[in-house]
C-alpha cells in the first residue's frame, strides 16, 4: 500500500471528527476527514484511502449507501469498513451491513481501545492483502516472461574458453543435437 494511503473518517458531526481523531492518533497512520457520505465516495475514488470509518446516518448519502456504491466499484470493493452508530445497532441495520461486507459496526460512544485494536487488524490486513496482490501480479509476469522466453528459446551462448563446446539451448532435444553435428 502506497505510504500515503491513509484511513478516512466520515462523520457530519466535527466533535466526533474529532474525537476518533484523537482516539486513532497513537496508531501514526495518516488520517483523512471527511463530513458527508458525497465527500468520502469522491475521496475514496481519488484513490489512497486504507480503512473508512464511516458514519450510518449523514444527510444527503448514508453510510451504508456509501458503502453500497463502494462494494459495485472494482478499485473500492475491498477497502475494509467500520460503520460507527449512534442510534443502536437493530437487526435490520446489522443485517445490511454484514450483507454488504462491512468488517464492524461500533456504536458510539466509541471505546477507543478498542476501536485502535480494531483499526491495527483492519488496516494492517488490508495492506498485507495489497501486498499479495502485487506479488501475485509480479510473480504472473514473470512466468509469462519465462513462458515467453521457453517458446522462443535463444541460440546457445559461446563459453569464453573456446575449448567448451556451446551451451544446448533450452528445449533442445538428443535429435536436435545429432542434427547439428552433421
Amino acid at each position: 500500500m502506497p505510504s500515503d494511503t491513509r484511513i478516512l473518517i466520515v462523520d457530519d458531526h466535527e466533535d466526533t471528527l474529532y474525537a476518533l481523531e484523537s482516539a486513532l492518533a497513537p496508531l501514526g497512520y495518516r488520517l483523512g476527514r471527511a463530513t458527508s457520505g458525497d465527500e468520502a465516495l469522491k475521496q475514496v475514488l481519488r484513490g489512497h484511502v486504507g480503512l473508512l470509518l464511516l458514519d450510518v446516518r449523514m444527510p444527503g448519502v448514508s453510510g451504508l449507501e456509501v458503502v453500497r456504491y463502494m462494494r459495485r466499484v472494482e478499485q473500492t470493493q475491498h477497502i475494509p469498513v467500520i460503520l460507527l452508530t449512534g442510534f443502536g445497532a437493530d437487526h435490520e441495520l446489522t443485517t445490511t451491513a454484514f450483507a454488504l461486507g462491512v468488517a464492524d459496526l461500533v456504536l458510539k460512544p466509541v471505546d477507543p481501545w478498542a476501536l485502535r485494536t480494531k483499526v491495527r487488524y483492519l488496516y494492517d490486513a488490508h495492506r498485507r492483502h495489497l501486498a499479495l496482490e502485487r506479488e501475485v501480479r509480479r510473480l504472473r509476469a514473470l512466468t509469462a516472461e519465462h513462458t515467453e522466453t521457453a517458446a522462443h528459446p535463444r541460440p546457445g551462448l559461446p563459453h569464453p574458453d573456446a575449448r567448451v563446446p556451446t551451451q544446448r539451448p533450452m528445449g533442445a532435444h538428443a535429435g536436435e543435437l545429432e542434427k547439428d553435428r552433421t
